[in-house]
C-alpha cells in the first residue's frame, strides 16, 4: 500500500470540484453569479443618451425624452434609468463560460450619498440557453433588445462603439479555446484522481510514473486554460472601459473566476509535486534496499 497516495487523491477531488465551478459558474440563474468572466455595466448607458441626442426635438431619440416623467426629468440618473428601460435594455451582462445572465442592480443603478457601492446588488433575471464553446457577443445582444422594445431605435443612434465588438471578436479563439482546455483539463484531473486512489493499493513504480505523466498533462491543460481565461479577462475588460466610456459603458473584470481558476492550477500543481516527490522517495528507497541486500 501507499498512505501518501491519499495526499494527491484529496487533492485532485478538490481540483475537480473548482474546475468543474469554472465551466458551470452562472449555468443558470443565481449560481454563482458573481463568478463571471466580465460583467457589461450598462446601466449608465442612458445617461450617455440624455447627455448627448435626447433633448434634441429633431433627434430620433427625442420621442424617448416625452416617456420621461416630469418630476424626474432633472434628475439624471433616474432620468436615465426610465430611459434604458423602455430601450428594453438591462443594467447588466455577465458573460460566463457557457452562456451569460441579465438583471438590474438594486436597489438602484449607482451609488449616491446615501447608498454606498457595497449595497448594491445583482438581481438576475435570467440567463441564456447554455451553449458549448459560448462567445460573448455584447452588440448582437443589444441589438436583440432594441429590436424588442418595439421603438426605431438602432445601435447608431445611441452611437454605440463598435470598436467593443471588434476588440472582443479579436478574443474569440482564445475564448473558446479556453473553454475545450477546461473540458479537457476536467477530463485529466478525473484521470489524476482515479490514479491517485488506485496507486492507495497498488505501490510501484509504474503506478507513480503513470499519475506523474497524468498529473503534467493535467498541470498543463487547466494552466493553459487560466491563463487564456485571465487574458480575456484582462483585455476584454481594457477594450469595453476604453471604447465604452463615452456612452457609459463599463465592464467589471472577473476577478473571483480568476482566483477559483488558478486555485485549482494551483491545487493540480501541487498534485505533480507530491508525485515527483514520490518518485524521488521510491528511487532511493530501492537504492538503499539494493545497497542493503548487497552488502
Amino acid at each position: 500500500m501507499r498512505p501518501t497516495a491519499l495526499i494527491p487523491a484529496l487533492l485532485s477531488a478538490a481540483a475537480l470540484v473548482l474546475a468543474f465551478l469554472c465551466l458551470f459558474a452562472g449555468h443558470k440563474k443565481d449560481f454563482m453569479e458573481d463568478y463571471h468572466i466580465l460583467t457589461l455595466n450598462t446601466s449608465r448607458l442612458g445617461e450617455g443618451v440624455i447627455n448627448g441626442t435626447l433633448g434634441q426635438s429633431d433627434s430620433t431619440l427625442g420621442s424617448l425624452w416625452n416617456l420621461v416623467p416630469d418630476s424626474i426629468q432633472n434628475d439624471v440618473s433616474e432620468a436615465a434609468g426610465v430611459v434604458t428601460e423602455k430601450l428594453g435594455i438591462e443594467d447588466f451582462y455577465s458573460a460566463h463560460l457557457l452562456d451569460y445572465c441579465y438583471g438590474q442592480y438594486t436597489p438602484a443603478e449607482s451609488p449616491n450619498a446615501t447608498l454606498p457601492a457595497s449595497a448594491i446588488h445583482k438581481n438576475v433575471s435570467a440567463c441564456s440557453n447554455q451553449t458549448a464553446m459560448f462567445y460573448f457577443n455584447p452588440t448582437q445582444i443589444i441589438e436583440d433588445a432594441l429590436a424588442k422594445s418595439g421603438l426605431d431605435i438602432t445601435l447608431d443612434d445611441l452611437e454605440w462603439p463598435s470598436d467593443i465588438q471588434r476588440g472582443l471578436d479579436a478574443l474569440r479563439i482564445v475564448s473558446v479555446t479556453a473553454f475545450v482546455l477546461y473540458c479537457i483539463s476536467i477530463g485529466l484531473i478525473f484521470l489524476s484522481f482515479v490514479g491517485a486512489v488506485v496507486a492507495v493499493f497498488a505501490a510501484g513504480r509504474l503506478s507513480a510514473c503513470v499519475n506523474l505523466l497524468v498529473g503534467i498533462l493535467a498541470f498543463v491543460a487547466i494552466g493553459l486554460a487560466s491563463a487564456l481565461v485571465t487574458a480575456v479577462i484582462e483585455k476584454g475588460g481594457d477594450v469595453i472601459n476604453e471604447k465604452g466610456a463615452d456612452v457609459g459603458v463599463v465592464a467589471g473584470k472577473g476577478r473571483r473566476f480568476m482566483a477559483l481558476t488558478w486555485a485549482a492550477t494551483g491545487l493540480v500543481g501541487v498534485v505533480l509535486v507530491v508525485w515527483v516527490v514520490e518518485m524521488c522517495a521510491g528511487r532511493r528507497r530501492r537504492g538503499a534496499y539494493g545497497g542493503a541486500k548487497h552488502g
